[in-house]
């Protein structure tokens, strides 16, 4: 058997893996996602065999699965209240953001800009939903994504 360190991979449109594949993901997915709480009732649903599943279950994934680092950049306007960076970083921690750099301006006329670089691969919400947390911020006048890996 081949080690590991040794295997090569191959990104390919969904379109060219076979149909036993294709469902062997579809069945991963119902089974993550909560929507089938056993292997038998995943596969019977998409209608594959359990002997197909256990073939390609270890060997094929969603891109999305193993893209190691998802980076989110976030341009902010906030007003400037004492605190108000604190409370930001304590939300982008709520929700398992690694912060890889912070930019804050100097505030002009009561306001700022803040650029934030965050590692969101062990994020606990989807995008939408923590742009709107931070968007619901007091202080924060606007969030607005500048750039997104792997999303």
């Amino acid at each position: 058997m081949k080690d590991v360190s040794e295997e090569s991979y191959f990104l390919v449109r969904e379109d060219v893996l076979t149909e036993s594949m294709q469902k062997t993901l579809e069945a991963k997915r119902l089974l993550q996602n909560g929507e089938e709480s056993t292997i038998w009732d995943a596969v019977k649903r998409v209608g594959l065999s359990r002997s197909a599943f256990y073939k390609y279950r270890d060997t094929v994934f969603p891109f999305h699965s193993v893209v190691q680092e998802r980076i989110l950049t976030i341009f902010l306007q906030l007003e400037d209240r004492e605190g108000s960076l604190a409370e930001l970083l304590k939300t982008v921690s709520d929700a398992k953001c690694n912060v890889l750099t912070i930019h804050q301006t100097i505030p002009i006329q009561g306001r700022a800009n803040v650029t934030l670089s965050l590692d969101v691969t062990e994020m606990t919400m989807e995008l939408n939903a923590f742009l709107q947390s931070l968007k619901r911020l007091a202080f924060v006048e606007s969030a607005d994504v500048v750039s997104s890996g792997a999303f």
